[in-house]
């Protein structure tokens, strides 16, 4: 494994995201017509910034994070960020992708950094993929469909200890603002906003 080659990987991921704007556009005219559907983006890398990426890394490190769950794979460039804080802790990402093409694109990119060995990439609806998770989870990371953040939570709420953080990204849109609304009416969480709002850290106490 080879940290070196890893964030080497990460660059020229973030160059060829450099589209997605023009993408997203495309994906989201089809609003007009219908409600937008996950398959809509399944060539848009939708992914996080390399701020966050880097601070995801040291969050992991300073807590010696070692079991990580991903919802929303993406390419993998998160989860080549998360990797690289799981080579410091000896840890394991469990990480879902509902597009097919996108999981399999990113599991070439694992492979191809040598982290692969660290990461259970799971195919398919995440409710499904993780209905039978049963381990502690350290550090659970939410970036896929907004709709999904709530089920999902309550389904692997039973998993969280007192040092677990959840990682709420995009924030600042509408459907995660009414998960963390009723997040927040729970007094056993506390949230944190970060990145002027766009990411949510919630603890449990």
């Amino acid at each position: 494994m080879s940290k070196e080659k890893t964030n080497k990987i990460i660059d020229e991921l973030f160059r060829d995201s450099k589209g997605d704007f023009f993408k997203m556009i495309k994906a989201v005219s089809k609003s007009v017509v219908r409600p937008l559907k996950p398959e809509d983006f399944k060539d848009v890398y939708l992914s996080i910034s390399k701020e966050q990426g880097e601070d995801l890394t040291k969050l992991i490190i300073q807590n010696k994070y070692k079991n990580i769950v991903e919802f929303g794979t993406s390419f993998g460039i998160s989860t080549l960020y998360l990797a690289l804080g799981v080579i410091e802790t000896n840890g394991h990402i469990i990480t879902t992708e509902l597009i097919t093409s996108k999981a399999n694109k990113a599991k070439e990119t694992f492979k191809k950094a040598g982290v692969d060995n660290l990461i259970d990439l799971r195919i398919g609806d995440a409710m499904k993929t993780l209905e039978n998770h049963k381990t502690p989870i350290d550090l659970l990371f939410l970036d896929g469909w907004k709709d999904v953040y709530l089920p999902l939570f309550k389904m692997l709420e039973s998993n969280f200890h007192t040092n677990t953080t959840i990682y709420v990204d995009n924030a600042n849109m509408k459907e995660t603002q009414q998960f963390l609304d009723v997040i927040r009416q729970q007094p056993k969480y506390r949230l944190q906003p970060l990145y002027n709002g766009k990411v949510f850290l919630i603890s449990v106490l």
